[in-house]
């Protein structure tokens, strides 16, 4: 079984998250017993279930980039101030 990143984990809802040990669980079980053809489909329900999180942690990567636009634009405002006295 594949297991998604800390930081997508850390943003599953807490229904998401028990749905995930679950099936994690269950995908562990059936590796010990070789039944390699149904940990598939459970792998498969593993990355349909984690698709909001990785989105939600786009989002939240997308935001802060735009903070960051925005605190480096209000320095070099901050500078061209600056520059502007000084003449």
């Amino acid at each position: 079984m594949r297991h998604c990143s800390v930081q997508v984990r850390g943003l599953l809802t807490r229904e998401e998250l028990d749905r995930y040990n679950a099936l994690i669980e269950v995908g562990h079980y059936l590796e010990s017993q070789n039944r390699y053809d149904l940990v598939y489909p459970v792998q498969k329900e593993i990355d349909i279930l984690i698709l909001p999180a990785i989105e939600r942690l786009k989002e939240k990567s997308r935001q802060r980039d735009r903070d960051t636009e925005a605190y480096l634009r209000s320095k070099e405002e901050l500078l061209a101030e600056l520059d502007d006295e000084d003449e």
